[in-house]
């Protein structure tokens, strides 16, 4: 395995403020009944951590900035050869600070080839008060690979009482089969306490989550989703709205909730259905 770290190239705007740049990229393929990382490589403030080699292999991705500003940006590339299994996740969450001139970006691409099965579970986003995040995620799945996304953002420190937050939320994925695309979504959330406290957009949730899997046959795994979903219940206050359906090889699920525990415990829960295996150790 060949891993090069490389110092961060941090371009000056205005007259000295510096903003961070990070970058990962990492191939994995098949070692006889392992999978491992063939080629990987990282820059700035991201780091790549494999806990676990095994049938799947683990990989944690670490910033060790602790946080992002506006103007900062960081690229996730993850690739798969054909049979790879793969397990992705953050370390812990990822906390977006406020951003006064420029937003945040993050950008994520993901290819998995035939046979291969790819999980990309992030841990939640955090946006504070005044936050300003642009989030792309594009993936190309083989028509025989599987492939399963969840993003989750919080809004506001809600533990500090930030409860009316004017955060700002952009979030693009686009989603190809073969090269050929299969789904399409667009978040945008401006002043996004005020816009969530809306009946028709949240009806008061403070934590949303979405939740795409490609795979042949997933349809099969709908009522799973659902009785996960369904088992998660709460106190007053703390409901949880989600919604799931299956399509043509695709299964998509939303959830929202005034409380990030109760939706964290929601996506476990999907987590386990949908993979038939315990979330990454790094979700306890």
């Amino acid at each position: 395995m060949d891993i090069s770290s490389l110092p961060t190239a941090s371009p000056t705007l205005g007259a000295s403020r510096q903003r961070a740049r990070g970058e990962v990229r990492a191939h994995f393929a098949r070692a006889g009944a392992r999978t491992e990382a063939a080629r990987a490589y990282e820059t700035g403030g991201l780091r790549l951590r494999f806990p676990r080699a095994r049938a799947e292999c683990e990989a944690v991705i670490v910033n060790t900035g602790g946080g992002m500003a506006g103007g900062d940006l960081a690229k996730i590339e993850l690739t798969l050869a054909p049979e790879a299994r793969v397990a992705a996740t953050t370390q812990s969450a990822e906390k977006i600070y406020r951003c006064d001139e420029e937003p945040v970006r993050v950008a994520t691409r993901l290819a998995v080839e035939a046979g291969g099965a790819l999980a990309w579970t992030p841990q939640e986003t955090l946006l504070f008060d005044k936050a300003w995040l642009e989030r792309s995620l594009e993936a190309d799945v083989a028509p025989d690979a599987s492939l399963l996304l969840m993003e989750a953002v919080i809004f506001g420190r809600l533990a500090h009482g930030e409860t009316q937050i004017s955060a700002r939320l952009r979030d693009r994925w686009r989603v190809r089969r073969a090269g050929r695309l299969v789904f399409a979504d667009e978040t945008r959330l401006d002043n996004a306490g005020a816009a969530l406290d809306r009946p028709a957009v949240g009806g008061g949730a403070r934590a949303i989550a979405l939740i795409l899997c490609v795979a042949p046959n997933v349809e099969a795994q709908l009522p799973n989703l659902r009785a996960a979903l369904d088992a998660v219940t709460g106190a007053e206050g703390e409901r949880l709205e989600a919604g799931a359906s299956a399509f043509d090889g695709l299964l998509v699920a939303r959830i929202a909730s005034p409380s990030p525990s109760r939706l964290r415990a929601a996506l476990i829960g999907a987590m386990v259905a949908l993979r038939g295996v315990a979330a990454p150790r790094v979700w306890s």
